[in-house]
C-alpha cells in the first residue's frame, strides 16, 4: 500500500511546487532544475551509482525521454495556462492511459470489462477538461499539454518495469534522470539565468526535485517491477485529491464542479480497470 500511496501523495503536492517555482523561473528552468536536483539526490546513494551493462543504456535513454524530459517539460508549460489543481486532477487519469498503452504494446485487445473501465475513465478526463473550453485557447492548450504528459507516463511505466526487474530501480532512475538533465539543459539553463529567486520558490523546487523527481519515481519503478505497470500506475488515485486540496487551500484556486465530477469518474474508471485485472 505504501508503494502506491507515497508517490501519489508526493506528486499531488508537486503541482503546487511547480506553480510556486514558476513565480521565479521559466517553465524549462523548472523542468531542468527538478530533474537535476532529483539526479543529484539519488547520486548520494551508493546503490544508485551501481554500474549498468552497456546493453541497458538504449532503454535507459528512452526512459529518460519518455518518463522525464518530455512530460516534466510539458507540465510547467501547462501550469502557465491552467491551475495546479486542474493539472493534478487530470493526472488522475494516468492509469487509464497506462492500460491503453499496455494494450497497444502487447497488441492485445482489452477485455470487455477493461474496455468499460477505459471508457469510463476517458469520459471522466473529458469532463475535467470540458470547462476549460469556455476559458479560451490558452486554457485548452494547457489541458492538451497535460494530456501529452499523461500519454508519455502511460508508456513510460511499461518501459520502467523490465528495467527495474533486471537492474533495480535506483541505478535505472538515476541514469534516466541524467539523460533527461542533458536534454533539458539548453533551454533550462537559459531560464535559470533569468530567474528572480526568493526563498519560497527555491525551497519548492528543491522539494520538487528531491521528492517529486527522485524519491517518488524510484518508489513507482519499484512498484511497477513488483505489482505490474498498470497496477503501479494506480498511485494516481491519490493525486487529484491532494492537488485539489492544496490548490484551493494554499493558492486559492477555483475548480468547476463539472471538473470535480470528471475526476471522480476517472477514478471510478481506474477502479473498474483494477477489478478487470485482479483475476
Amino acid at each position: 500500500m505504501l508503494l502506491l500511496f507515497t508517490p501519489g501523495t508526493i506528486w499531488g503536492a508537486s503541482f503546487l511546487f511547480i506553480a510556486e517555482g514558476l513565480t521565479a523561473v521559466g517553465p524549462f528552468g523548472v523542468a531542468f532544475l527538478r530533474i537535476a536536483v532529483g539526479c543529484c539526490t539519488l547520486l548520494l546513494l551508493p546503490a544508485a551509482r551501481r554500474p549498468l551493462p552497456p546493453s541497458a543504456w538504449p532503454a535507459v535513454a528512452r526512459l529518460g525521454v519518455v518518463w522525464f524530459a518530455l512530460p516534466l517539460s510539458l507540465l510547467p508549460l501547462a501550469e502557465q495556462r491552467v491551475s495546479s489543481a486542474l493539472t493534478g486532477m487530470l493526472n488522475g487519469a494516468v492509469p487509464i492511459f497506462a492500460a491503453a498503452a499496455g494494450a497497444l504494446l502487447t497488441r492485445k485487445l482489452p477485455s470487455r470489462r477493461m474496455a468499460g473501465g477505459l471508457g469510463v475513465g476517458l469520459a471522466g478526463a473529458l469532463l475535467v477538461a470540458l470547462p476549460t473550453v469556455r476559458e479560451g485557447r490558452s486554457s485548452a492548450a494547457g489541458v492538451l499539454l497535460v494530456l501529452g504528459s499523461i500519454v508519455a507516463y502511460g508508456f513510460a511505466v511499461h518501459l520502467a518495469k523490465p528495467l527495474q526487474q533486471r537492474h533495480g530501480a535506483l541505478p535505472i532512475i538515476c541514469r534516466a534522470l541524467g539523460v533527461a538533465a542533458l536534454l533539458t539543459a539548453p533551454l533550462g539553463l537559459r531560464d535559470v539565468a533569468h530567474a528572480r529567486w526568493s526563498p519560497a520558490p527555491l525551497l519548492c523546487l528543491v522539494a520538487l526535485g528531491a521528492l517529486g523527481t527522485g524519491v517518488a519515481f524510484v518508489i513507482l519503478a519499484t512498484a511497477a517491477g513488483r505489482l505490474g505497470a498498470t497496477r503501479a500506475s494506480a498511485t494516481a488515485f491519490v493525486i487529484p485529491g491532494v492537488a485539489l486540496a492544496l490548490g484551493v487551500l494554499v493558492r486559492g484556486e477555483t475548480v468547476a464542479s463539472l471538473a470535480v465530477l470528471g475526476a471522480l469518474l476517472s477514478l471510478a474508471g481506474v477502479a473498474l480497470l483494477r477489478r478487470a485485472q485482479d483475476p
